[in-house]
């Protein structure tokens, strides 16, 4: 057996415990910012303001204005308000779209990002930063968006809607599934990914039973952490260039596409990948995982198809068109034919095909 890989550790602060979030200024302490501006969603502006209280005169101000796959235009009026205010970083709490600012900022700025992460998306992990423009979305790999330092307190996530947060946890399996079959796949990041997998599979169907469960929504943030740190250590392939397209252009709601397209991406994949089908098949707990995945998604009353998320059967073809633009590497080659049947599929909310 020859074992060949390269594994590279990005430099990042992780604090996570049950109230985590009362430590906040002991994290801009320990990297020495003075004042920070305080990112959310409109929805989140409540929690910003408290951790906002949090800070002190430490806080340079609110800007709860963030929005789903990071608009231009928002990013750069938040990047102009943190001059005008004499910001010396940004404190994003909330979920992707929050975080996704904050790197937006740190891209145009250069000021550091701490991360507090009320969701699974995973973001917070990653160099990755995105940017919506005239219908499109861009994507990057830039080390001067990577957050600093990341709180985890898994006491945010308690209100976190069960709807959502099963389809956030999914949208963190998404990167875990394609860090498997990843070209640059290392063992160490092999194992967070099953264990990621794993971790929210195990700790959904608490969380479904019982919102507020302390122990469940701390195994799932646990694994979205896992898997967050496969998103920003590999190389993301067939599945998130859909999801790109699906937000980017259509507008679809992140964490729902992902979760209605991974099942059909993994079909698709997995007789190609043998390594990535037997991790899955231990962390999901069947044989075949894109079924099985397929099924818990069901089961868990999470969204399965597309059509329910507001895309138009004629917008398949535009969705083709973006997804085959630009090269990626995937497991297994990608032709028109075979992805416009894909996404037929995942639109109408049929059985993914292998």
């Amino acid at each position: 057996m020859s074992t060949e890989f390269v594994y590279e550790a990005l430099p990042m602060r992780v604090r996570f415990a049950r109230g985590a979030l009362k430590t906040v200024v002991d994290e801009l302490d320990h990297l020495g910012l003075d004042r920070v501006l305080v990112l959310s969603t409109p929805e989140q502006q409540d929690l910003a303001e408290h951790v906002a209280g949090l800070l002190g005169d430490r806080a340079a101000g609110v800007l709860a204005e963030a929005r789903m796959h990071v608009p231009a235009e928002v990013a750069h009026r938040a990047a102009e308000e943190s001059r005008r205010l004499g910001a010396d970083g940004c404190l994003a709490v909330g979920g992707g779209s929050t975080i996704g600012l904050g790197k937006a900022v740190a891209l145009r700025s250069g000021l550091p990002v701490i991360a507090v992460p009320t969701t699974y998306a995973g973001s917070e992990m990653t160099p990755i930063w995105g940017l919506t423009e005239n219908g499109e979305k861009r994507t990057g790999r830039d080390r001067r968006v990577l957050p600093v330092s990341v709180v985890y307190d898994p006491e945010l996530t308690a209100t976190l809607p069960v709807g959502l947060s099963v389809t956030s946890a999914v949208n963190a399996m998404a990167h875990a599934v394609e860090a498997l079959y990843a070209p640059d796949a290392s063992p160490v990041i092999s194992l967070m990914a099953e264990e990621g997998t794993r971790a929210l599979v195990s700790a959904i169907p608490g969380i479904i039973a019982d919102p507020t469960s302390a122990d469940a929504r701390e195994i799932a943030l646990y694994g979205a952490w896992l898997c967050g740190a496969c998103l920003g250590a590999t190389t993301m392939s067939l599945h998130h260039k859909i999801c790109h397209g699906l937000g980017g252009t259509l507008d679809l709601p992140h964490a729902p596409s992902h979760t209605v397209v991974l099942p059909h991406v993994l079909a698709y994949n997995q007789a190609a990948a043998p390594t990535a089908r037997a991790a899955l098949s231990r962390a999901l707990g069947g044989a075949d995982p894109a079924t099985r995945l397929w099924q818990l998604t069901s089961e868990w009353g999470a969204p399965t198809s597309l059509r329910e998320l507001g895309m138009e059967y004629d917008d398949i073809a535009t969705v083709v068109a973006l997804t085959l633009s630009r090269p990626y590497a995937n497991p297994r080659a990608v032709t028109a034919e075979d992805l416009t049947g894909l996404l037929a599929r995942a639109w109408s909310g049929e059985q993914p095909q292998h």
